[in-house]
């Protein structure tokens, strides 16, 4: 797969607690090998990516803007997905509702299978259900950060082995038993 970390930016107010979960799932991508991609909507107007999130990505990753709501309508960003031969697209970010959903909706239209993070997106108020109501609606699958590490992890002593390399990156921000 591949994660893609939709506009983590100042001007959408994330909270910090979302933006906490999706550099984790950034970190644990990366960890692991997985692709990372990052997009960034206006960023003259709406700031940078969350530094939290840069830190956590292959270094050199840069954002890449996206003049649209959905990335599979930007021509550069969909050409990077394209290349990294991977069919499933794991999204986390903001806004639910609008580039999250936009981007789901336009990868699936172009045959990938994609997983939005429940608990990595966002959108306020109710805006963050109804988005992730139509996603799944148009066949996409909805899965939350643990749920996704274990996917990618696999087997307990693929976990096992991860958590001795990566003792920070044992447990989504805000789980615990």
């Amino acid at each position: 797969s591949v994660l893609i970390v939709i506009d983590v930016q100042p001007g959408f107010g994330p909270p910090n607690a979302v933006v906490a979960r999706i550099a984790w799932l950034a970190g644990v991508a990366t960890a692991l090998g997985i692709p990372v991609l990052v997009t960034e909507e206006d960023p003259a107007r709406n700031g940078p990516t969350a530094p939290q999130i840069l830190a956590r990505v292959p270094a050199g990753t840069t954002a890449i803007v996206k003049p649209v709501f959905g990335l599979a309508d930007t021509l550069g960003i969909l050409a990077c997905v394209e290349a990294l031969g991977r069919r499933t697209v794991v999204l986390a970010g903001f806004e639910t509702d609008v580039c999250v959903t936009h981007s789901a909706l336009g990868l699936l239209d172009r045959g990938y299978r994609v997983a939005v993070v429940t608990d990595a997106t966002g959108s306020p108020g109710e805006m963050h259900e109804l988005g992730l109501r139509r996603m799944r609606d148009a066949g996409a699958s909805l899965v939350h950060a643990k749920g996704v590490y274990y996917e990618w992890v696999r087997t307990l002593g693929a976990a096992r082995a991860f958590e001795a390399a990566n003792p920070d990156l044992t447990d989504p921000p805000g789980f615990s038993l």
